[in-house]
């Protein structure tokens, strides 16, 4: 099933050429240190937290404690979840099928 990206453009296929050209964890994180302020890795990694948690039915108040993220970022992640590009239930089945092997 085909996605019609709202972020499509020459420079999210530039970008995303390159991310997809990293093998390891330590080129992600040599990459990322250069191309992301320290708040911007934050914020995404604690989205990715959000999103595993509200995948495994914890409750906001649960999910603010653990992660710090306020309960407008949980809200938006879980219809995200549910109303979104479907991107983050495609990676979070995919880690769950690498947790598996």
């Amino acid at each position: 099933m085909s996605h019609q990206s709202r972020i499509k453009d020459e420079f999210a296929d530039s970008l995303f050429e390159a991310i997809l050209k990293l093998e390891t964890m330590e080129e992600c994180y040599r990459f990322f240190e250069d191309i992301c302020t320290i708040k911007e890795i934050q914020s995404i990694s604690q989205r990715l937290a959000v999103a595993k948690l509200l995948n495994a039915g914890k409750t906001y108040n649960h999910i603010e404690e653990k992660t710090k993220a306020s309960t407008a970022t949980i809200s938006r992640i879980n219809r995200c979840l549910h109303y979104g590009a479907d991107g983050y239930k495609m990676i979070l089945e995919k880690l769950a099928d690498e947790k598996k092997e």
